[in-house]
């Protein structure tokens, strides 16, 4: 474990300022499983939005589908509205080398073409392989490549990471 210490909560009050400001008439929040979900469902209550946010998986449209298979995550997409035309406000958790987003973005057009899609991660940790960039992030790092931030949620729904090496 690291002894970088992010505050989540903080951070997120962040990110719910930033998608306010991005926020457009007639958009949607889709977020990223799991952790871009968790925030997403989060920030469809705190927005006082109708109905629930959209949940996407990377897992049919990786780069690395071919070594990796099908992930317990492949069936986590749900998007409960249309998705032609309308603007979209994808929501991660950690971006890191782009190649998840990219993923979703693919994933994401499967279901019809937006009108627009912004990009609001909780933190940017660099380290980018694909030029994908975040409109909006509450905080950004910069990690060993070794190791591996993830987000993590209690039972009460508050927001914390965990800091591991990667395996």
């Amino acid at each position: 474990m690291s002894t970088l210490h992010l505050d989540a909560e903080a951070l997120y009050a962040d990110l719910l300022a930033g998608v306010r400001r991005a926020w457009q008439p007639a958009s949607a929040l889709v977020g990223i499983w799991s952790g871009g979900a968790w925030l997403a469902e989060r920030l469809q209550r705190d927005l006082k939005l109708d109905g629930e946010p959209g949940v996407i998986s990377s897992a049919l449209h990786r780069d690395d589908f071919g070594s990796r298979g099908l992930s317990g995550g492949a069936d986590h997409t749900k998007l409960p509205f249309e998705i032609e035309g309308r603007h979209i406000v994808l929501i991660d958790d950690v971006l890191f080398t782009g190649r998840t987003t990219r993923a979703v973005i693919n994933e994401l057009f499967d279901f019809g073409r937006p009108a627009g899609v912004t990009l609001a991660v909780l933190v940017d940790r660099g380290g980018r392989e694909l030029p994908i960039q975040p409109d909006f992030s509450a905080a950004r790092i910069a990690l060993p490549r070794g190791q591996r931030l993830s987000l993590a949620r209690d039972e009460q729904g508050r927001f914390s990471f965990d800091i591991e090496d990667a395996a």
